[in-house]
């Protein structure tokens, strides 16, 4: 069995070092990092604390790495449902669960990433909400290092599923909608992120739609902010029939916005989160079980370390209204 001591001497080094190195301490120069990560490499090596957590009782360690709204001073409710679906489920499991955040990886490398998630006997990570642009997160996936699943991005490996609702289908069905209850053809679509794999299916869905009602169709990015929604709605709505968002945090900025130059334009959202139950207008939504997205992505994740291949799974959507007497407890 490979020995932290055979690392030291591949990668001619002190075992303090290798030590140093995979528990990512810090005043650490990169050169060292770099012979230790490659020696680990070329000698399959596996740090104690990981063949523990392989060999105990316990089923493993999972990382959830969340990618918080930092759009919104409102509590992210989205990131705590994957949260308490996560952990739920892991009781179920006998697994043991940790919850990270990007922020927390910003300036770090994919091979720092990696060796901190070792140091922490990680054995399988849920990651939710990354993008085309997280090249390190993208990195850790094809490294294929541990067993993943992505919520909401199309990353599939042998180690690798993904889970997420038809978020194509989803856009179309919540803008038909609100758009043949109002008979609109002049429609301004606020989307959600640049590169963003749930805003790209999102524009997509709204893009048949326009093709198969012959619709007017301006798009305007929202980056998932209430603030800039708002200003989009103020700016551009008052030529519009509808205002279709790709998220219900842009249709609360749009409905407020619309409030405030005294019009009345039809607003639909995405997501179902409770907040647009306190809005004081009824819009129509896409509803999404997110704590059930997250009890059957760490029900995927088992099935990954047990074994099986990545693939991609498919999770339902609903249409709903949002209503205060729906939401109050």
């Amino acid at each position: 069995m490979i020995s932290i001591k055979d690392v030291a001497k591949h990668a001619g080094v002190a075992i303090s070092t290798v030590s140093k190195v995979l528990n990512n301490y810090p005043n650490v120069s990169e050169e060292m990092k770099v012979r230790v990560a490659r020696a680990v490499e070329e000698l399959n090596f596996v740090p104690n604390s990981v063949a523990a957590a392989l060999s105990s009782k316990q089923a493993g360690r999972v990382a959830l790495l969340i990618n918080l709204n930092e759009k919104t001073q409102a509590i992210d409710e989205i990131g705590l449902q994957y949260i308490s679906g996560a952990i739920n489920k892991a009781m179920e499991l006998n697994l043991d669960v940790i919850t990270l955040f990007f922020f927390m990886f910003k300036n770090k490398t994919t091979e720092e990433l990696i060796r901190y998630l070792q140091s922490q006997s990680i054995t399988g990570i849920i990651i939710y909400g990354v993008s085309k642009e997280d090249k390190v997160l993208h990195g850790l996936v094809a490294s294929q290092k541990f067993k993943c699943v992505v919520v909401d991005a199309p990353l599939v490996n042998e180690s690798t599923s993904s889970v997420w609702i038809d978020h194509r289908r989803a856009q179309y069905d919540v803008a038909k909608k609100t758009i043949e209850e109002n008979n609109c053809k002049r429609i301004l679509y606020i989307a959600g992120k640049r590169n963003g794999y749930v805003s790209d299916e999102r524009l997509k869905g709204m893009e048949d739609l326009a093709k198969d009602l012959e619709l007017t169709v301006m798009v305007r990015n929202g980056e998932f902010s209430e603030l800039q929604a708002r200003n989009i709605t103020m700016r551009y709505a008052k030529n519009k029939d509808a205002v279709v968002c790709a998220s219900d945090l842009m249709a609360i900025g749009a409905m407020k916005a619309l409030t405030e130059m005294d019009i009345f334009r039809p607003v639909c959202g995405f997501d179902g989160i409770i907040l647009m139950g306190y809005v004081g207008k009824q819009m129509n939504t896409v509803g999404q079980d997110f704590a059930g997205i997250s009890q059957r992505s760490m029900e995927e994740l088992q099935l990954l370390m047990s074994g099986e291949k990545g693939r991609n799974v498919q999770m339902e959507h609903t249409l709903i209204r949002m209503k205060y007497e729906d939401i109050i407890c």
